[in-house]
């Protein structure tokens, strides 16, 4: 189902979303389906402007009735190996690691000299009370990346949040200079419980031009406006696997990683371009 999408302009206090015009255009565009005979030729195109990978894309490309239908496509069959160790975290997308490090007095850098607040992220005082401390990963996704998201470990999804916000650009010259900008934007906190790993936050992040977020377990009786003001869908039963799909994103976004304080470790360094399916750290030994 669609969490979010181009509409009200308000966060649900009374004002104008920043960014929320230009993300209710650019969504609108993206949704907007092409003539047949323009589309393969209008994603080449817009492939070799960005660097996106089309070879693995699952249909081909005729078969993508809009430019958000495209940015949202699956991988084809093969196209990704899940890292098989038993206790390897995997990368949850494809992206840039924007930063890493452990979310001390539930703090997490944003950007050099800029931080955040781990219980303003995830809108959820005993959720961030249980992560601090622990390892974190935020993972920016540019035009170019694939724009699904996945489990980096075998969990069952305990409830999704919705929280309202602003919807400003979250790539580097934007984190650089706005303060708390991924604990301001709309975003969706997916939390799931991992075993012997506890508590998982996975935060998909919106930004300026993201028409939606997509949740592959939500239920289908969840709507758009039920959800805003900060309301929760709670699941039960929900199991998914390692490398399973969470939700996509339209055009591009962030996603913030956050375990329990002694169960992960996490590695990678700034900068470096990470892959769905490959390790970004592993389950720390004696973690029960």
């Amino acid at each position: 189902m669609e969490f979010s999408k181009p509409g009200p302009n308000t966060g649900g206090q009374g004002r104008t979303r920043p960014g929320a015009a230009y993300s209710a255009f650019v969504g609108t565009l993206a949704s907007r389906a092409l003539p047949g005979p323009l589309r393969a030729l209008a994603y080449r195109a817009f492939a070799r402007a960005v660097g996106a990978n089309l070879d693995e894309a699952e249909l081909p490309l005729g078969e993508y009735a809009s430019l958000g239908d495209f940015f949202a496509r699956k991988l084809r069959e093969g196209a990704r190996t899940i890292e098989p160790a038993q206790d390897a975290i995997i990368s949850p997308c494809d992206g840039v690691i924007a930063a890493r490090g452990e979310a001390v007095d539930g703090a997490l850098v944003q950007a050099k000299g800029k931080n955040y607040r781990l219980d303003e992220l995830v809108a959820n005082e005993d959720l961030a009370a249980r992560l601090t401390g622990g390892d974190y990963m935020t993972i920016y996704l540019s035009p170019k990346d694939y724009h699904r998201v996945h489990t980096p470990v075998d969990a069952e999804i305990i409830s999704y949040d919705y929280v309202p916000g602003t919807l400003w650009p979250v790539n580097r010259w934007a984190t650089e200079r706005r303060e708390g900008l991924l604990a301001r934007n709309e975003r969706v906190v997916i939390r799931m419980n991992a075993g012997a790993l506890g508590d998982v936050a996975l935060v998909m992040v919106g930004a300026a031009g993201v028409g939606n977020i997509r949740l592959a377990h939500a239920p289908d009786s969840a709507t758009f406006r039920s959800l805003r003001e900060r309301r929760r869908i709670e699941l039960s039963g929900v199991t998914v696997k390692k490398g399973d799909e969470l939700g996509a994103f339209r055009l591009g976004s962030t996603v913030v990683l956050v375990f329990q304080p002694g169960k992960a470790q996490l590695r990678g360094e700034v900068s470096q371009a990470v892959r769905f399916g490959e390790s970004i750290g592993s389950t720390k030994a004696g973690a029960a």
